[in-house]
């Protein structure tokens, strides 16, 4: 899908949008952490790309791949919640298989690739959240990812698509032995 149609269809999916101040300032950190893994990634050796990260054995490329390619499901789970729809049949466990079957499927990435990925998903996660009218941030509803615990739109939003590209970096940041 192309990335103004991702962005139309994630934005379109939650009704009552305005588009505030705080969607904006979320979709700015969105974006700001997506700068800053970007800009790590492309400062990777070839060497890097294909280092595992301790403890996770994914490469660091793939790892990079793996932030950009989740956008749009976070985005649309979080959509779910701002529709006042729960999040049914994800959980944890569905998370960890997604993201080892995501790591033997792109093994080879290319940085090229992975960051191309990176700056279209951003992009278009970032359209959709600037999108959303204060309600749509603050509705809440259950989430099977919480042991179905009614979570709000912004959280879920702060939790994955927001932060995604954080915690990677940080951790890639420290595989590497470089400053933060």
């Amino acid at each position: 899908m192309a990335n103004a149609e991702l962005a139309q269809e994630l934005s379109s999916a939650a009704p009552g949008i305005a588009g505030g101040t705080r969607a904006g300032a979320l979709a700015d950190r969105l974006e700001a952490g997506a700068r800053a893994l970007q800009a790590l990634a492309s400062s990777m050796s070839d060497a890097e790309w294909q280092m595992r990260m301790p403890h996770d054995g994914r490469k660091l490329g793939v790892i990079v791949h793996h932030v950009a390619s989740v956008y749009p499901i976070e985005i649309e789970l979080a959509m779910n919640l701002a529709s006042g729809r729960p999040i049914v049949g994800v959980t944890m466990d569905d998370v960890h298989a997604m993201n080892a079957r995501h790591a033997i499927e792109h093994d080879g990435v290319s940085k090229e690739a992975a960051l191309s990925l990176l700056r279209q998903n951003s992009q278009a996660a970032a359209t959709a959240i600037r999108a959303l009218a204060d309600e749509s941030l603050d509705r809440a509803a259950s989430a099977s990812l919480y042991d179905d615990a009614p979570v709000t739109c912004q959280f879920v939003l702060e939790d994955h698509a927001v932060r995604h590209s954080y915690h990677h970096r940080a951790g890639i940041v420290m595989a590497l032995r470089r400053p933060r």
